[in-house]
């Protein structure tokens, strides 16, 4: 399913916000304008929905509380409410609308209490229908119960299980290279959802060997075309300690080229494989915060067509929202105005924005959004960096 549009009140920096969200979305928006926070309401929802230790009341608890979510600028409706809708693909009028909200109880252990929480289903010929509206008798009889979601509880939710599986299977990855490097010798706990990539090999292990082999050729082809002297990307195991491991020739003087294990890879090398492997690798929403870390700005260049060429050769297309402050990423002719999304942060908290008039009429100009949506936030950056 496509996550369509999504609003948002007192959530972390935003006061009230909304948006319309594309197949790919990118998100603009100086330093501490709330990229990361954006990103994290799809991870809060995921947080919430999964079946293995989620739940609200964890969800809030490992963002610091309700006072670290809430926006500080809410004052007369201080609950913090979260609205999205969802389609069965960009072309169809069958989908969902969930909607939360949830503030502290008044007194005793100040949990998250939902006010609360609703799902309409829609049809192809825009009927809808409410399958859950809370708080209902069962929460007025037990209090109790609204410390907790629907979507969380397997018992209530069979007619919008598919709605709680897609916010379950949300991915973010923001892949930090020398946790994957060197991972045999940092060790330790890995963080819940290992989003910074330390475990990622051993995710790539686990897929079948013909379905791996297969993403491994796709990305070794999408990477050919940005490093020419890279090829033969393969997965192999250590053969003393079984351990994952990617392998790949690098072309020079010799005619055989140099093989090379991941701790040899470039930083953006490792980065990209990892963007290349997620994109084949399911078909919910994927996270991906500033993917042009690492690299240098002629690859950059190339990261929007990539996707497009990965994304046309697998049978699942993800749905992926990007931040970025890369203007050789966002110097793509090809990126739709309509993927656009740019935030403004002013006294009353960040607000979110589709291209304005003239925005538009520089990009159907020939201007890339580079050139004509960037400057603002670039300007913006700089207004906030003098105090102004």
């Amino acid at each position: 399913m496509l996550i369509s549009s999504l609003k948002i009140h007192n959530w972390r920096n935003f006061q009230d916000a909304e948006a319309r969200l594309n197949g790919v979305t990118y998100v603009l928006g100086p330093n501490a304008s709330g990229k990361s926070n954006l990103l994290d309401v799809f991870r809060f929802l995921r947080d919430v929905a999964k079946t293995d230790g989620g739940g609200l009341q964890r969800a809030v608890s490992q963002r610091g509380g309700l006072p670290k979510v809430r926006c500080l600028h809410a004052r007369k409706r201080p609950e913090i409410s979260i609205e999205v809708e969802l389609k069965e693909s960009v072309s169809s009028k069958e989908g969902w609308l969930y909607e939360l909200s949830f503030s502290g109880e008044t007194a005793g252990k100040h949990r998250p209490i939902i006010k609360f929480e609703r799902v309409t289903k829609f049809d192809e010929d825009g009927n809808k229908e409410l399958l859950l509206n809370r708080p209902d008798d069962n929460d007025q009889s037990d209090p109790e119960r609204l410390t907790s979601t629907a979507i969380e509880n397997v018992q209530v939710n069979k007619e919008f299980r598919r709605l709680s599986e897609t916010f379950a299977e949300v991915t973010y990855l923001h892949l930090v290279p020398q946790l994957l490097k060197f991972s045999d010798q940092i060790g330790g706990k890995r963080l819940e959802d290992d989003p910074f990539g330390q475990g990622f090999l051993e995710h790539v292990s686990k897929c079948s060997e013909k379905t791996r082999n297969t993403r491994l050729k796709r990305i070794e082809s999408a990477l050919q075309s940005v490093i020419p002297k890279f090829r033969d990307l393969k997965f192999v195991k250590d053969d003393i300690s079984g351990r994952p491991h990617l392998e790949m020739t690098y072309q020079h003087h010799r005619p055989h080229g140099a093989r090379q294990r991941e701790d040899q890879f470039s930083d953006g090398t490792l980065r990209l494989i990892s963007l290349l492997w997620l994109l084949q690798d399911g078909d919910k929403l994927l996270l991906l915060e500033e993917p042009e870390l690492s690299l240098n700005n002629e690859v950059i260049k190339q990261i929007p067509r990539i996707i497009n060429l990965i994304q046309r050769k697998t049978k699942k297309m993800r749905q992926i929202i990007i931040t970025t402050h890369s203007d050789a990423l966002l110097s793509d002719p090809a990126i739709d105005q309509n993927s656009i999304l740019i935030l403004t942060p002013n006294d009353e908290g960040t607000t979110i924005r589709s291209v304005d008039e003239a925005e538009t009429l520089a990009l159907e100009s020939g201007f890339s959004v580079a050139e004509a949506v960037l400057p603002h936030a670039q300007k913006l950056q700089a207004q906030m960096d003098l105090g102004l």
